[in-house]
């Protein structure tokens, strides 16, 4: 049987074109060795990995180290890791000496020293707001850099990000009804509300995912909620994935101060804007409000949303400015540790066995594009544009880099 010319040509050309990387999976797969290091920022009590996930990687041919009583304050017990067959470590240094360190707060100066050289960094990108020293030392120790809270996934979506922020939005309505009713420093108002008494006013500032729990999670308790952003497309979103008509508002000085003026409980949670959040609400709105009303502001790690917000800590969380009771805790997720630990434990857990079945975490960053979005450091080499203009360092393209791999 003769093939026509036509067709011969056209298959020469099909083979010119670029094809689609095959990876034999079966052939490819690497053995990660992984360590799970205490967390030692301040009152940083999640953990990257839970004891189920941990199983679930060795079952898989995977090597886990854990520092000695990682898990200590989420009552995660070193039982718990070494029954799942994670080897416990009692000194900090022989964690770091795994292939890749998974963390959930970025490491220290000291921390970075232990690491081996070449090996990779898992954990979140707060370094953009601290020490430039840490980038360089990574840089020096040819480290991979990867920000979890970076990684994209196939739809766009940040998982860590928006798992935080459904914890932070949640949280911060039952922080808000702790206070209210508190004994001592509260005025005993019930969030929500009882046959014949009103309900509690909830004025939430930001659409986003954290202002969509917290609205959750205030109606569920039976308040009286009302919602500002300055995106009509946001507040629209909000209410179709809440399911029900809320009072919404475009973000006007009039229409704010008059709902501040009656509210029990204001939540900020503005989105940042060129790497801080809005202040919408100014220390005279605030002297209007009424005694004793209570504001969280989930936004405190990036500026705030109020002229009066501080950083506080768990501690000592709340401070008064004006009768008003100020909430200004930055990592609202770690008051519910446990919980906030398995959502990260649930979003790391298939990333690492992907990483695994690729032929580790190198082919992991060039076959797939979310995962790549969050390399800031690739083998040494600064990638991230925002760091690198943060800090006055150079950067390298990520993609020209991995095209010589």
């Amino acid at each position: 049987m003769s093939i026509s010319k036509d067709i011969m040509k056209s298959l020469a050309e099909e083979a010119l074109l670029p094809q689609e990387e095959l990876m034999s999976i079966g052939k490819s797969k690497k053995h990660l060795v992984i360590g799970i290091p205490c967390e030692n920022s301040f009152q940083e009590h999640r953990i990257g990995l839970t004891p189920e996930a941990v199983g679930v990687l060795v079952n898989n041919g995977h090597t886990v180290f854990v520092e000695s009583n990682a898990g200590m304050h989420i009552s995660f017990q070193d039982k718990d890791y070494s029954e799942a067959g994670a080897q416990i470590k009692r000194n900090a240094e022989e964690v770091y000496k795994a292939d890749m360190v998974l963390k959930v707060s970025s490491p220290s100066e000291k921390e970075i020293s232990w690491m081996l050289p070449g090996s990779t960094l898992m954990s979140s990108m707060q370094m953009v707001s601290g020490l430039k020293n840490s980038v360089l030392n990574l840089m020096k120790r040819d480290i991979t850099a990867i920000a979890w809270d970076l990684i994209k996934d196939k739809d766009g979506i940040y998982p860590g990000i928006r798992a935080m922020s459904e914890i932070a939005g949640n949280t911060s309505i039952l922080i808000a009804a702790e206070i209210l009713s508190d004994l001592e420093n509260g005025h005993g108002i019930m969030m929500g509300g009882i046959s014949g008494v009103p309900p509690s006013e909830v004025v939430i500032l930001g659409a986003g995912t954290v202002g969509e729990f917290a609205a959750r999670a205030a109606l569920g308790l039976g308040a009286s909620v009302k919602l500002f952003d300055n995106s009509n497309y946001r507040l629209r979103r909000l209410q179709n994935n809440v399911g029900r008509r809320l009072y919404t508002s475009i973000l006007q000085t009039e229409e704010l101060l008059a709902a501040l003026k009656t509210a029990d409980v204001v939540i900020g949670a503005l989105r940042p804007v060129h790497g801080r959040s809005p202040v919408v609400v100014s220390a005279d709105m605030i002297s209007q409000m009424k005694f004793g009303s209570v504001i969280i502001d989930v936004s405190i790690d990036r500026g705030g949303c109020f002229e009066t917000s501080e950083t506080t800590n768990h501690t000592n969380p709340t401070f008064e400015k004006y009768g008003v009771i100020h909430y200004g805790v930055p990592n609202i997720p770690s008051r519910v540790a446990k919980t906030a630990s398995r959502a990260l434990s649930n979003i790391f857990l298939p990333v690492l066995l992907r990483m695994g079945d690729v032929g580790g975490c190198k082919n992991l960053i060039k076959i797939d594009p979310g995962f790549r979005n969050s390399v800031y450091i690739f083998q040494g080499n600064l990638t991230n544009e925002i760091i690198g203009d943060a800090f006055g360092l150079p950067y390298k393209n990520l993609d020209l880099l991995i095209a010589t791999l």
